[in-house]
């Protein structure tokens, strides 16, 4: 297990391997479809975003109401190819990496090496436990879009693993590759 403070470097990103355990800290910010949307179309009319995403992390989430004495109400990854259409205009905007959960298309993938971007996966199902790694949760962006606005998330020690790195790995393919049955075994 490794511990990465953002925003990220494009040499730390480079460094990171499909299949590390890691616990980021520091600033993320939230965004699903409508958002991502949204974002890419103030880039394409006025090259400008109402969040500056140079470095910076976007969680694929739209987290719950908080309960009582908590920052944030659950927060489990949604999945992540309806970001897919989206996602390569954020990474070359400098986007440096995306917590989600699923597989990514070639076009994400190849934009992640050109531009040196990371995809990391959160397990699902734990929303509960991932929003107890939250410290703060303040809506910066899109407030009409309710749970999917973005939100500027501050978090220690949030624990992902990296899915597809900046070189093409991808923990999916490289775990299908490990546990499949040798040819001509009995399944």
């Amino acid at each position: 297990m490794i511990r990465v403070d953002t925003p990220l470097s494009e040499a730390t990103v480079r460094q990171l391997e499909a299949g590390q355990k890691v616990l980021l800290s520091g600033v993320i910010y939230t965004g699903r479809d409508a958002a991502h949307k949204k974002l890419v179309e103030e880039l394409e009319q006025s090259g400008r975003m109402p969040v500056d995403l140079a470095g910076q992390v976007i969680y694929y989430v739209g987290p719950c109401p908080a309960k009582p004495g908590w920052v944030i109400g659950s927060a489990g990854p949604t999945t992540s190819y309806r970001m897919d259409p989206y996602a390569p205009h954020l990474i070359r905007a400098g986007l440096r990496g995306m917590i989600g959960k699923g597989n990514r298309s070639p076009e994400v993938a190849r934009a992640m090496q050109e531009c040196g971007a990371v995809y990391f996966l959160a397990l699902g199902g734990a929303g509960a436990l991932l929003a107890q790694r939250v410290t703060k949760a303040e809506v910066v962006a899109y407030p009409e879009l309710g749970p999917e606005a973005i939100y500027r998330l501050e978090v220690a020690d949030f624990p992902v693993i990296v899915g597809l790195d900046a070189t093409g790995r991808d923990a999916y393919e490289e775990g299908r590759r490990r546990f499949a049955a040798p040819a001509g075994a009995a399944r």
